[in-house]
C-alpha cells in the first residue's frame, strides 16, 4: 500500500508543479507590462537640417534596468522658417521659431519631469558648408542656442555640428531600430536579440548632403570605409559614406548655376526640369552664395542680379543635364567606385529610402516598393505636366517644392542607379517610407539612443537568441509532463480499485 501510495503523491506535486508553472508563464507574460512601467521618461532632439529644424519629442520607460532603450516617438513639431545655418547674419532672430515648438513640447511632457528632460540638438550639412565658409559665424549661431536654452526649463546637453559619417550611421541605428533588428519581444515579452535577422541599408537624402549606410558582403575587405557600431553586445560594421553637396537644394543650386553656365544670357535661361510655363526670378546669390557653388561662379558675379529662369518640361533634356552633375569618369569603370572617385562597396540586402527620398516619390504617386520601371514611366509622366497641371495633381502644393520636384526625381534617378549601382533587379529591395508605426525614420533617434547610453555596448537586459522552437518545447514539454502525471494517477487509482474488489471475490467462492 506505501508503494502506491509514494508514486501516488510523486505523481500529484509533479501535475500540481507543471500546472502552476503554466499559469505563472502566463500571468507574467500578461501582466509584465503592468509590472515594469512605474513611470516614464522623456528626451528631447533638435534635428538641425539644412532646410529646416525638426523636434522630436522621445519617450521610455523608466525602470532603472531598462538601458536598452525601449524608446518611441510622442510628439514631432516643425520649427517654422528656414534652417538654423540661414541666420548667420541675425543669430538672435533664431529664439522666435523656437518658442512656438518648445511652448508645445512643455504641454506634452509633465511638468515635474522637465528638469530632468535631457535636450540634444545637432545640426547637420547646412552648418557643416557655414562652418568651412565662416567659422565665427557658426560659432555664433550655436552659441545663440545655448544662450536660448539656458533660460529652458529643460536640461540642454549641448548643440553639436554632427559630421556626414556620424549623420549616416545614426539613420542606420533609426532605421534599424524601428523595424526590429536589434530588438524583439519574446513569447515571455522579454527583449531579446532577433534570431537571424538581417539588418537594412539606410538611404537618406536631406537639403545639404545625402547619406548610405549598409553592412557589406565582406566587412573585412572593406576596413578603412566601415565603422564599428556596438548595439546590444552585437558588432556592426558598417559602411557609410556621406556626399557633401548632393543634398536636394544644394544639388538643384549647382543645377542653376550650370545651366546659367551653359546660357547665352544671363538674364533668361531654360530650365528643362521646371514644368512647362513656369517662369521665376533668382538673385544670383541664392545659387551662388553657397559654398557648394562657388567654383562655378561667374567673373561677373553680382549677388543681387536676377536670373529669370523659364520652364519647359522637357524629361529628356532635364535628364541628360542633371548626370553632369556627377563626376562618372573620375573612377576609370571601377566596380567599387560609383562617382567622384569615392570607394563603395557592393549595395547589398534590403534598404530604406527616406526623408527626402520619400517625399518626393510621394509626389510622384509612389511609395513603399515599386519597379523602375515603373519609377521612370512615373518620372516622364510627371516631367511633361505644365504648371497649371500640376497644382491639380500634387497632394500639397507649394510653389518652392512642386516646382523642384521633377529636378529631384532625375536626380535620385542618377544617384540610385548610376551612383550606387542599383538596377532594375535590386530596385525593388529598396522601400521608400517616411515612418515606422508613429515614429519618424531620421537619424534624430539614433543619436539620442547613443547619446542616452541606451543602446549599451553589453546588454545585460537583453537574452540571447532562444529559438523559437525552445519555448514550443517547454510549454509543449509542461503540457506532457501534466498529462503524463493525470493519466499516471487515473491508472493508480484503476489499480488501486481493481485491487480491492479482488479479496471480495475469493471470500465468496472459499469452500467449507
Amino acid at each position: 500500500r506505501m508503494l502506491t501510495r509514494t508514486p501516488s503523491v510523486v505523481a500529484q506535486v509533479f501535475l500540481l508543479l507543471s500546472i502552476v508553472l503554466v499559469i505563472a508563464i502566463a500571468v507574467i507574460q500578461i501582466n509584465q507590462q503592468q509590472i515594469l512601467s512605474p513611470g516614464l521618461k522623456y528626451g528631447i532632439v533638435l534635428d538641425a537640417g539644412s532646410s529646416r529644424t525638426t523636434v522630436y519629442v522621445y519617450e521610455w520607460p523608466a525602470e532603472k534596468e531598462n538601458n536598452t532603450g525601449v524608446v518611441s516617438q510622442t510628439f514631432k513639431c516643425n520649427v517654422k522658417g528656414p534652417g538654423i545655418s540661414s541666420y548667420e547674419s541675425s543669430p538672435g532672430a533664431l529664439a522666435k521659431p523656437l518658442d512656438d515648438c518648445l511652448n508645445k513640447v512643455k504641454e506634452r511632457i509633465p511638468v515635474h519631469l522637465h528638469k530632468n528632460t535631457s535636450v540634444y540638438l545637432g545640426a547637420t550639412a547646412g552648418m557643416r558648408l557655414l562652418r568651412l565658409q565662416n567659422e565665427s559665424a557658426a560659432n555664433e549661431v550655436l552659441a545663440s542656442i545655448q544662450n536660448y536654452f539656458r533660460a529652458q526649463p529643460f536640461e540642454f546637453r549641448g548643440a553639436q555640428i554632427i559630421t556626414g559619417p556620424e549623420e549616416g550611421v545614426y539613420g542606420w541605428i533609426t532605421a534599424n531600430y524601428l523595424m526590429g533588428n536589434f530588438l524583439e519581444r519574446n513569447l515571455w515579452r522579454t527583449w531579446v536579440h532577433p534570431y537571424r535577422k538581417e539588418t537594412m541599408g539606410a538611404l537618406d537624402l536631406g537639403g545639404a548632403s545625402t547619406q548610405i549606410s549598409f553592412i557589406p558582403e565582406d566587412p573585412e575587405e572593406h576596413f578603412n570605409s566601415t565603422l564599428q557600431v556596438k548595439l546590444y553586445g552585437y558588432n556592426y560594421n558598417v559602411y557609410t559614406h556621406s556626399y557633401q553637396c548632393y543634398g536636394r537644394d544644394e544639388a538643384e543650386k549647382r543645377f542653376l548655376a550650370l545651366l546659367l553656365q551653359k546660357s547665352n544670357t544671363s538674364a533668361n535661361v531654360d530650365n528643362p526640369c521646371y514644368p512647362q510655363n513656369y517662369n521665376t526670378a533668382l538673385t544670383m546669390k541664392y545659387f551662388f552664395g553657397s559654398l557648394c557653388t562657388q567654383s562655378l561662379r561667374p567673373a561677373n558675379y553680382y549677388p543681387n542680379q536676377l536670373v529669370n529662369f523659364h520652364g519647359t518640361g522637357d524629361p529628356g533634356l532635364c535628364q541628360e543635364m542633371v548626370s553632369l552633375l556627377f563626376n562618372f569618369n573620375a573612377c576609370r569603370d571601377r566596380e567599387d567606385c560609383p562617382f567622384n572617385g569615392i570607394h563603395q562597396p557592393k549595395a547589398k540586402g534590403k534598404f530604406v529610402a527616406f526623408s527626402g527620398f520619400y517625399y518626393t516619390m510621394n509626389a510622384l504617386n509612389l511609395s513603399g516598393h515599386f519597379s523602375l520601371d515603373d519609377f521612370n514611366s512615373s518620372m516622364w509622366f510627371f516631367c511633361s505636366q505644365s504648371w497649371a497641371q500640376l497644382q491639380f495633381m500634387l497632394p500639397k502644393f507649394e510653389e518652392i517644392y512642386a516646382r523642384s520636384y521633377c529636378f529631384s526625381a532625375n536626380f535620385i534617378y542618377y544617384l540610385l542607379v548610376h551612383g550606387y549601382n542599383f538596377n532594375a533587379e535590386t530596385w525593388p529591395q529598396i522601400h521608400f517610407q517616411k515612418e515606422v508605426g508613429n515614429s519618424s525614420i531620421a537619424w534624430s533617434l539614433g543619436y539620442m539612443l547613443s547619446l542616452t547610453n541606451m543602446v549599451p555596448a553589453e546588454g545585460k537586459l537583453i537574452q540571447l537568441p532562444l529559438k523559437p522552437s525552445l519555448f514550443a518545447g517547454l510549454l509543449i514539454f509542461l503540457t506532457a509532463t501534466a498529462l503524463l502525471c493525470l493519466l499516471f494517477l487515473v491508472y493508480l487509482c484503476v489499480v488501486s480499485h481493481h485491487r480491492k474488489n479482488i479479496p471480495h471475490i475469493e471470500h465468496v467462492f472459499i469452500p467449507e
